[in-house]
């Protein structure tokens, strides 16, 4: 209930703001196209309000005729409102053209007071029927290249990352990361042999999954994460909690990962190549199911004289992470924004928004991940794999 308020609301006064701007400027009063505009828009809310309830208590196979039509709207919308928010100033500067000045009538002493000449309605309409197509194709090409990102194979990034504790007969470790690839009625079966291709094509010596790789339950997805069991490394892959793997029973989950082969840790770690610390942190989500973040736990029992990998799903918990001694926090969570201008607003609650950055002593590399989570469409922010390159600062 409480998400529906959060995107219901603001998603309601998008249409409201849309009805005004693309039904109301550009018919006339009591007409048939006023009408069915009106319909419209009202039936597009019903879509996408849908798309939001309907994919959340049905198996995707079905969910996806819903969630197609419904979040693909939702992108047309958030960026319908942006252009015609940018394209008020030039709208009402010709608007206010359009509107004859006042002119007095008559001459000299005969002169009265000055009237104001009604504007001509079909210029009105035809500015704002422009002004309307116009937003439409950019909303539209905007929308339709974000999809062509989404859907098309992530990038395949190398990182190169120096640590001080790096024995030099290790450097060079390579480790595929990949988060958020948020299977669910949208992305399948296929989006996951997609995945698992790429990254046995790299030969990384570790694959690490960091977060959210579902939206829904094993009964529903359990066949789409199967091709999991076909990932290759030398020394293992690994998978960490997302906020999502709690909405969709993280438990459930975490078993049929264990039985694919991926090896989940909980708030635990270990030693691979005889020299680096792998070490793994449940999601903050966790704490409201009694399997948050520990890192005392997580840490014990580890070899300090070793660089510590940690594998968190968010960047938030980078702070803890430092003064813990961690060496390199690997997450995701933030999709890089997904969608500009989102990436602008990402700051206000992780320290990251995509990339290698540094935190303290902490390097922290926040992947953009490999999926999306409502619409299917990306902009500014290309899915990735990153291939992480350990090297010695020796």
């Amino acid at each position: 209930m409480i998400f529906l308020l959060l995107l219901g609301v603001p998603t309601a006064l998008g249409h409201l703001y849309l009805w005004r701007r693309l039904v109301v400027d550009t018919t006339l009063p009591r007409t048939l196209g006023r009408r069915v505009g009106g319909l419209a828009i009202v039936g597009a809310f019903l879509l996408l309000i849908s798309a939001l309830v309907v994919t959340r208590r049905v198996p995707p196979e079905y969910g996806k005729f819903f969630a197609w039509p419904g979040f693909v709207w939702l992108a047309v919308l958030f960026y319908l409102v942006i252009v015609l928010g940018i394209a008020e100033v030039p709208r009402r500067v010709l608007l206010r053209r359009a509107t004859a000045a006042p002119v007095a009538v008559g001459t000299g002493a005969e002169a009265v007071e000055p009237v104001e000449v009604v504007p001509d309605p079909s210029r009105r309409l035809f500015i704002s029927r422009s002004v309307a197509i116009g937003s439409g194709l950019a909303a539209g090409g905007i929308v339709g290249y974000g999809m062509t990102e989404a859907l098309g194979d992530p990038r395949m990034l190398n990182v190169p990352v120096s640590l001080g504790k790096l024995k030099s007969s290790l450097s060079g470790f390579r480790i595929a990361v990949v988060s958020d690839i948020h299977l669910g009625p949208l992305l399948g079966r296929s989006h996951t042999e997609r995945i698992v291709r790429m990254i046995n094509e790299q030969e990384a010596d570790l694959v690490a999954i960091v977060g959210d790789l579902v939206d829904g339950s094993v009964a529903e997805l359990g066949e789409a994460a199967a091709p999991l069991r076909d990932l290759v490394s030398k020394h293992g892959s690994f998978f960490v909690t997302g906020n999502h793997e709690y909405f969709s029973g993280h438990e459930q989950w975490i078993a049929e990962l264990d039985r694919l082969g991926v090896n989940p840790l909980r708030n635990e770690g270990l030693t691979v190549a005889g020299g680096i610390e792998v070490v793994g942190v449940n999601d903050v989500t966790g704490k409201s199911y009694g399997d948050g973040p520990d890192f005392d736990r997580a840490l014990a029992g580890r070899d300090r004289n070793n660089p510590v990998v940690l594998l968190s799903h968010q960047p938030v918990l980078v702070g803890d992470a430092s003064s813990h001694g961690v060496d390199l926090q690997l997450s995701g969570h933030t999709h890089g924004g997904q969608m500009v201008p989102f990436n602008f607003l990402v700051p206000l609650q992780q320290p990251s928004t995509a990339g290698l950055s540094k935190v303290d002593d902490t390097w922290l590399y926040t992947s953009r991940g490999a999926g999306f989570w409502g619409p299917p469409v990306r902009v500014g922010a290309p899915p990735d794999i990153t291939m992480i390159e350990l090297r010695s600062a020796g």
